[in-house]
């Protein structure tokens, strides 16, 4: 494992990271803020070339999350864990087992769910050794991904509206990359509302359900960031948005439910100069976080559904305000979250900040 410095994760208040070898589990836990509540977030299992590349994907997804929560006015902390592997091939219960021992020694001050990678029936052998888990329990849960294609659903409809003045999708054109669970159901959405849709997986089968099930265009994995549409929906992996590709873009508007979508803070700006309005990840796909916390409190179908409106309210007012001041989306998304954490009252008796490893691991 590379070794953690304190600089690394100098905005977080936990990092800690393990090597398990009787598992073969190599994993990492990023909590950034718990001043809300406990870090809630999913977790990732890719097969990252360096180790370096799963830390930073653990730094940067887990402060997401903190603001994900926050916008959205959920009683949670930021956090993500990471796996490195292939999760295809060395997934194992055993693997899922050691995990959830790890999230233990964190004594629920993280809150592991599925992420990429990860699914609830993981989750399901992740808790046979820890409590601290959650899109889990006795009764039936439903998918949450159907919810998180809602949100980003209304987040482009928000964008639309700035951008086209209509609320109206018939006829616009909107280009997907990814279309598993998630993208999939925005596919479904957006084609149910007359919308022209692009799409692109490097799973075949994937691609192959949505053009069989939804008659979309299919389009290959290099070309989908620079098809010609009104709307680009990013919903892989983050990082697709850096330099290079925004030279390349050619849609007036990014909505997506991928995390990360911003390679840098100044590609933030770089889109703005180019008159793309973007709608940021972390306010447009909390979808899932928020049914996830109104089914563990067995709220009804019309609160949940109230409480996803409220997504589409928050992008709104995030692209009105940086339309008015001149800066880029996610740079007012990032000040309206911090603004609610300042606004916490809440203290956190674990907010001091912590480099820790658990037992096995070489720092």
């Amino acid at each position: 494992m590379s070794k953690l410095t304190a600089q690394d994760s100098a905005e977080h208040e936990t990092v800690i990271t393990t090597k398990d070898a009787d598992s073969g589990l190599t994993a990492i836990i990023a909590i950034h803020n718990t001043q809300l509540g406990p870090a809630v977030g999913g977790c990732r299992m890719f097969p990252y070339a360096q180790e370096a590349q799963a830390l930073r994907d653990a730094l940067r997804l887990s402060r997401g999350m903190t603001y994900k929560s926050a916008l959205a006015g959920l009683p949670f902390g930021g956090g993500k864990s990471v796996i490195l592997g292939d999760p295809h091939r060395e997934k194992t219960p055993a693997l899922l087992r050691a995990m959830g021992a790890f999230v233990d020694t964190l004594a629920g001050r993280y809150i592991i769910a599925e992420d990429s990678g990860t699914c609830p029936d993981d989750m399901r052998v992740v808790a046979e050794t820890t409590r601290h888990v959650t899109g889990i329990n006795a009764q039936k849960r439903e998918d949450p991904s159907p919810a998180t294609a809602h949100g980003v659903f209304l987040g482009i409809i928000a964008g639309i509206r700035q951008v086209f003045g209509t609320e109206c999708l018939a006829g616009r054109s909107v280009a997907i990359q990814g279309l598993g669970h998630v993208g999939y159901h925005l596919a479904k959405n957006l084609t149910n509302a007359g919308a022209k849709v692009y799409g692109s997986d490097i799973n075949v089968d994937n691609l192959r359900r949505a053009k069989n099930d939804l008659g979309l265009t299919a389009v290959s994995p290099d070309e989908i960031l620079f098809q010609p549409c009104d709307v680009l929906a990013p919903c892989a992996m983050g990082a697709v948005l850096d330099e290079n590709s925004i030279a390349k873009l050619r849609t007036r508007i990014i909505a997506g439910a991928a995390n990360n979508q911003l390679a840098t803070t100044e590609d933030d700006e770089r889109l703005r100069s180019r008159n793309i309005v973007y709608c940021p990840d972390f306010a447009i796909n909390a979808g899932g976080i928020i049914d996830i916390h109104h089914q563990q409190h067995n709220a009804c179908s019309d609160t949940r559904a109230a409480a996803l409106e409220h997504i589409g309210h928050n992008v709104a007012n995030i692209l009105e305000r940086a339309h008015d001041r001149a800066v880029g989306t996610q740079q007012i998304a990032i000040a309206m979250a911090e603004e609610q954490l300042r606004a916490s009252s809440q203290t956190n008796p674990h907010d001091s900040k912590q480099l820790l490893c658990s037992p096995g691991v070489s720092r």
